[in-house]
């Protein structure tokens, strides 16, 4: 798989409005080209048995990137269980992804923002397997909305679930792990508007944002117990689930492909793969890191001058020639 991936690898304050627009044709065509450079390469990357004798919860598991990252790691030898609120959609990933592995995964019902089932849940997991030596905290929600049309519901629907959510799984499951005197890697996907923030996902922004802050101070603190915490930020990646609520026309996913300097979306293989490795032994030594991973996205937007991309070699040599015109410095 690594052999065959190698293989087939706003506004300007000084142009005229006239050459943005001309240069805009040039400009998706160059990131439709780049993008040829970095397709997706979704196999595990990991040794096959890299998890065997270990258990895994994936919250959110029974869809998009839960799915992808249960998948992978049970295809590497861990017994893994899947959690939310719809169980009969867990039990049908549950024997979809089995049948795939060859390897059990089961289904726990489990709603995150009640801290009782929660603990339901992890008392259901101790019976069946014992504490887990892999917890992903996937749960999530989310919707776009202008922030002045937000109730005191639409705000606590999103923030229950992702951060208060995270919360009650991870110190429901870190508590019995002290007390058990058991390590355990914890790991967390936010997105990369959580460090940035975003108008029109206000909640999900905050939430995952306390995720983070969570994750980076349990790093800290539970170290000593033998537990890791690490985050995930994934940019855009097309889900049904997640794109169904924040995208509904598909309108917003050319934009995205044109500030995305990879030139495409991401997978849920790729977001995987990382996920695997970060709960993996291999990355013993990783805690308390906040890794991005978005083709480029956020910088791409970050960048005070990154617009200039969109200006034509034709349109560079005019500008090369004013500016040696200029005299001074001011």
């Amino acid at each position: 798989m690594a052999a065959s991936c190698l293989s087939s690898l706003g506004k300007n304050m000084f142009l005229p409005q006239r050459w943005i627009l001309q240069a805009r044709p040039w400009s998706r065509a160059l990131s439709q080209k780049d993008g040829g450079h970095f397709p997706a390469c979704e196999g595990a990357m990991l040794l096959p048995g890299s998890f065997n004798n270990k258990v895994a919860l994936i919250t959110g598991g029974g869809t998009g990137l839960g799915r992808a990252m249960t998948t992978t790691l049970s295809g590497l030898g861990a017994q893994c269980f899947i959690a939310s609120r719809k169980l009969d959609v867990l039990q049908k990933t549950a024997e979809e992804i089995t049948s795939q592995t060859g390897n059990q995964v089961r289904a726990l019902q489990c709603d995150v923002r009640d801290p009782a089932a929660v603990a339901a849940c992890v008392d259901k997991l101790v019976e069946l397997a014992g504490l887990p030596d892999v917890i992903i905290n996937n749960a999530a929600g989310n919707f776009v909305s202008p922030s002045e049309r937000l109730s005191a519901n639409a705000w606590r629907t999103i923030t229950d679930i992702v951060l208060n959510g995270t919360a009650y799984v991870t110190l429901e499951v870190g508590k019995r792990l002290i007390q058990e005197g058991k390590g355990a890697a914890f790991l967390a996907i936010t997105t990369i508007y959580a460090e940035s923030g975003s108008g029109f996902v206000v909640p999900s922004a905050a939430a995952k944002s306390g995720v983070e802050t969570l994750c980076k101070s349990l790093a800290a603190e539970w170290g000593r117990y033998g537990m890791r915490f690490n985050v995930i930020q994934p940019g855009p990646i097309k889900t049904k689930g997640a794109f169904s609520r924040l995208d509904p026309t598909g309108q917003f996913e050319k934009s995205m492909l044109g500030r995305i300097p990879a030139g495409r979306l991401g997978t849920p293989g790729e977001i995987a793969n990382l996920a695997a490795y970060l709960v993996s032994d291999y990355a013993s030594w990783v805690s308390g890191a906040v890794i991005r991973m978005d083709g480029g996205e956020y910088v791409s937007m970050a960048g005070e001058f990154n617009e200039l991309k969109k200006v034509t070699p034709e349109e560079w040599g005019v500008l090369e020639a004013m500016i040696r015109k200029t005299k001074g410095s001011s």
